[in-house]
Parts: structure tokens; C-alpha cells; sequence
């Protein structure tokens, strides 16, 4: 290809590509009966939209060159993103879909691989069937997203199967028999498996829980072949609760954990109240609600409720005392018997203290403690859900600042030394003690639910 004609085409230089054309009418011709790469190749890559438009006007047969790697223009925009290109390239032929390029490849195979989701939803808008084709290897886009990790293209996916009614496509093998469910249990991706067996994309009777691949695994198999991290246990509750099962028990108890789920979920169906269908309606959604927008909302709860918390220290139930009181001697005598009862009526007590404390230290305890539970297990979601924030070290700061404000605070209200005391362990270990036990009582009420699980199973 003329250099001066590369030159144009990767800055993006229509007035030299003019020229060009004008010196050499043929010079674009002459391109395509060399083969190999063209200029919009590199348009398509370089993302220059008006450089694309003037080629495509001129030469529109570039859109269906296959360059020295095997890929057309479209494929390039798609693995680029340039969602804009894509447009127009689409615009020129909706066939060039279904292009298969390096590897029976097509634009939407590269744009699932490279996690781009708009170019997604602009190629299955301009055609559907694409989600049907295959690679070399059998693999779908499906088995693409899957295996590179790409969970929001995964879910657009799902979304365009769900409405075109392709849902067997979730059962497709590649070339080693594995399918979207082995595929994403041997991979360990809990986010995936979770989706597809929650009931709320598709329903579980039209995925193939227990089917084979090549080796004679099932799902279940392969995730209990190399089970060693913990957020395998996970994967293998919401597997055994679909009814999978291991090859070995395939034949004795198909018919049976097959049949009885079905007709106990028809029978949930049936009762379900129009108070149920609302709570399900308005529950998290993994199709409508993106991971992004979960994690806001619970920062906003999160950030409320330590507001609320940390508003006793700033104001404690009941009030505070404002004078200083205290107790006279109950044998003196130069106190009338009406002075007298006042006094004994009132307890001595200093100014600033918690009036809740002095009158009911018991129950002001026992408020210090679930209100400090509150209060420290909300920065503590602060810490986890804004761990990869920018401006990290000014936030931790901010958060110790106000962690040692509270504790301070509240120290400062309590009404005798014992509270004191137990309020300052309280500061010490709940900061340290708060993330270790969210962790055990998670794994020790899921083991309590697979023993309940197994139990009831072996009872049946």
C-alpha cells in the first residue's frame, strides 16, 4: 500500500487522502488487488471517525477486507470499542455480523473477549443470529465471556437470548463437551454461576445441571476435583440446591431431583401473594441492577446509618447532666427533712455526663454497646466498599478521625468509671474484632444451612 496512503490513514488526514485519490484515481483499487490491510483497517483502529466515513463513501468495498490476520474492519472497531465506527461500518451492510475471520471469528466474538458492551449491544441489535455462531473451537460468545471474565457482557448476552427466545444456547458445548456451566464452575466465577441458577434470568429447567463433557464430569465434578479456595463452598451450595449432582449418583437420582424441585417450585408459584410478587419486584436484580449501582446504594445506607449512631455522641438519649451534684451526708442535721429527701431523691452526678447512665447504668450499657456495634461495622463497610477509590489515605484518615471522635465522645458521657472502662475495651476491640467475626458467622450459618440441607436430603 502507498505510504504516503498509511500515513493518511493513521492521522486521520482526509485532505492528504484526497490529494492522494487525485494524483492516482486508482490508488484505492490498486489497494484491494494487493489485498492485505486497506486504510480503513487502520481508520477502524485508530478510531477516526471522519477519516472511516470519507473511506467508506469512496471504497465501501474495504468494509468486507479481510487484512494479513484475518479480521474486517468491523472486527477491528468491535475489539477497539470505537462504537461509533462500528455504526457506520453496520450501516454499510448488517451482513458483516456474521463475517467469520482468523478462527470462524466474528466481530462479536472480539468484542465479548474484549469486554466491550456497547459494540455488543450495537452487533446483536444488528443481528441477533450472531449469538449463535461458533468459533474454531465451538466456543459462543457466551463460552467468550465466560472464560475471559467479562460479566457484564455476559449479562447483555443473557438479556438478548432471554428475548429472542434462545435460551437452549446456554447448553452448547465446545469442542472439549464443556458447557456455560462447566465452563464457569471450573473457572470459579461464583458472580456467573449465581446468575444462572438464581431463577431470575431463566428458569433452571432449561439448563442442563448435570450433563457431561468429554471427560465424564459433571459441573459439580470438576468444581469438587479441585476444590481449594474458599469461594468454592459457595458455588457448591448454589449447585446442590438446583439439584446437580456428581457422575456417580448421576443415574440412580436424575429423575428424582429433577422432578420433585419442579413441581414444589410450581406450587410456590401458584400461592404467591400479590404481597410476594411486589417484595420480588422491588428485590436486587442481577439483570437490572449493575454491581456499580448496588455498591452506591449501600454506601448511601451505610453512610446513614453511621449518622445516626454517631449522633448520641453528640447528643445522648435522655440528655445531659448541666450542674454538678453532690450527695451531702445523710446525718446532717442542719438540713431540713424536706432539703433532705430532695437530695437522697437525686443521685450525684457531674455535668456533661449521660442523665441515662446515672439513672439506669444497666440499660445505658447495654445501649453503648449495640449503638458502638452500629457505628463501627458501618466504617468498616466504608473501608470495604471504597477500597479502591482514589485520595486513599486522606479517607482512612478522615475515618480514624472520626472512629477516635466517637470513642471519645461516648468515653466522655459515661457516667462512672466501670462504663468508662468498658466503653474504652469496647473502642479497642470492636474495630479489630468487627471484620474476623463477619467472616465466621458467614461460614458457620452456611454450614449450618448445608447440615439442614443434607439432613433433609437423606430424609427424602
Amino acid at each position: 500500500m502507498n505510504r504516503r496512503l498509511i500515513q493518511a490513514a493513521w492521522k486521520g488526514d482526509v485532505d492528504q487522502l484526497l490529494k492522494e485519490i487525485d494524483n492516482n484515481p486508482c490508488v484505492l483499487h490498486a489497494v484491494s488487488l494487493e489485498g492485505g490491510e486497506t486504510p480503513l483497517h487502520i481508520a477502524s483502529f485508530t478510531g477516526d471517525l471522519n477519516f472511516t466515513q470519507t473511506l467508506i463513501k469512496l471504497r465501501k468495498e474495504f468494509s468486507w477486507e479481510l487484512n494479513q490476520d484475518g479480521f474486517t474492519p468491523l472486527h477491528i472497531a468491535a475489539a477497539c470499542g470505537h462504537t461509533q465506527i462500528v455504526k457506520e461500518l453496520l450501516n454499510v451492510d448488517h451482513g458483516l455480523c456474521l463475517i467469520k475471520g482468523k478462527d470462524r471469528k466474528i466481530p462479536l466474538h472480539l468484542a465479548v473477549v474484549k469486554g466491550r458492551v456497547e459494540v455488543v449491544r450495537e452487533l446483536l441489535f444488528a443481528s441477533l443470529d450472531s449469538v449463535e455462531c461458533a468459533t474454531a473451537q465451538l466456543q459462543t460468545s457466551l463460552h467468550l465471556a465466560v472464560k475471559n471474565n467479562q460479566f457484564e457482557a455476559f449479562q447483555v448476552l443473557m438479556q438478548h437470548l432471554k428475548i429472542a427466545m434462545k435460551e437452549n444456547l446456554l447448553n452448547s458445548k465446545d469442542i472439549h463437551g464443556n458447557s456455560i456451566l462447566h465452563l464457569s464452575v471450573s473457572m470459579k466465577q461464583y458472580e456467573v454461576v449465581d446468575f444462572l441458577l438464581n431463577g431470575q434470568v431463566t428458569s433452571k429447567e432449561k439448563i442442563e445441571l448435570n450433563s457431561l463433557n468429554k471427560s465424564g464430569l459433571t459441573p459439580l465434578d470438576m468444581l469438587l476435583m479441585f476444590q481449594s479456595e474458599a469461594g468454592d463452598r459457595e458455588i457448591e451450595e448454589i449447585l446442590i440446591q438446583a439439584g446437580a449432582l456428581k457422575s456417580e449418583n448421576l443415574q440412580s437420582s436424575t429423575n428424582t431431583h429433577v422432578e420433585r424441585p419442579s413441581q414444589t417450585e410450581t406450587r410456590q408459584e401458584n400461592r404467591r401473594s400479590p404481597a410476594r410478587n411486589m417484595l420480588d419486584y422491588f428485590k436486587y436484580n442481577n439483570i437490572k441492577d449493575s454491581p456499580s449501582m448496588v455498591r452506591n446504594t449501600l454506601l448511601v445506607i451505610v453512610i446513614l446509618i453511621t449518622t445516626a449512631t454517631y449522633q448520641p455522641a453528640l447528643s445522648p438519649p435522655g440528655g445531659a447532666w448541666q450542674d454538678d451534684s453532690i450527695l451531702p451526708s445523710i446525718g446532717n442535721n442542719t438540713l431540713s427533712t424536706t432539703t433532705t429527701n430532695t437530695t437522697i431523691s437525686s443521685k450525684p452526678h457531674s455535668a456533661g455526663r449521660a442523665i441515662m447512665g446515672t439513672k439506669n447504668p444497666i440499660a445505658y450499657s447495654i445501649f453503648l454497646f449495640a449503638n458502638s456495634v452500629g457505628f463501627y461495622t458501618s466504617v468498616h463497610m466504608i473501608y470495604v466498599l471504597t477500597c479502591a477509590f482514589p485520595l486513599q489515605l486522606e479517607l482512612r484518615i478522615s475515618m480514624f478521625a472520626i472512629s477516635v471522635t466517637y470513642a471519645t465522645c461516648m468515653n466522655a458521657m459515661a457516667p462512672n468509671s466501670y462504663i468508662t472502662f468498658g466503653f474504652v475495651g469496647i473502642s479497642i476491640a470492636l474495630p479489630l474484632g468487627i471484620p474476623f467475626a463477619t467472616i465466621l458467622l458467614r461460614n458457620y450459618f452456611k454450614k449450618s444451612r448445608n447440615v439442614t440441607r443434607e439432613t433433609s436430603q437423606e430424609r427424602v
